[in-house]
């Protein structure tokens, strides 16, 4: 999918690992809006190759979600977008060293949560 005129891609990668993981992240820079308010369209994305994800954070429907093996976190807030960055980055770390496809990210994003508050 191709930006229309008034968005910029900034970072758009797709990396498949050894252990049959892959990390997709898109990351578009758009026309602020009720919808994106930030400005920032964003899909981060780490999972598997037969389609589990293991742990995804992305606005693509003006929503800002969470995403677990478990499913759709209903429980998410949006801590900003520099605070989602950094989780995603260390939550895909962990879990690519542990390896993560038979893995949860529930024992991290509990950690994780009391540590930011």
């Amino acid at each position: 999918m191709e930006p229309d005129g008034d968005v910029r891609v900034l970072e758009d990668t797709e990396r498949r690992f050894a252990d049959g993981t892959v990390l997709r992240v898109r990351v578009l820079a758009v026309p602020e809006s009720g919808k994106f308010p930030d400005g920032v369209k964003y899909r981060l994305h780490y999972g598997t190759e037969d389609g589990e994800t293991l742990i995804r954070y992305d606005n693509s429907h003006g929503v800002h979600e969470r995403h677990t093996p478990d499913g759709l976190d209903d429980d998410y807030g949006f801590p900003g977008y520099d605070a989602v960055q950094e989780r995603f980055w260390v939550a895909v770390e962990r879990l690519h060293a542990e390896g993560s496809h038979h893995r949860t990210t529930a024992n991290y994003d509990t950690e994780h949560a009391h540590r930011d508050g």
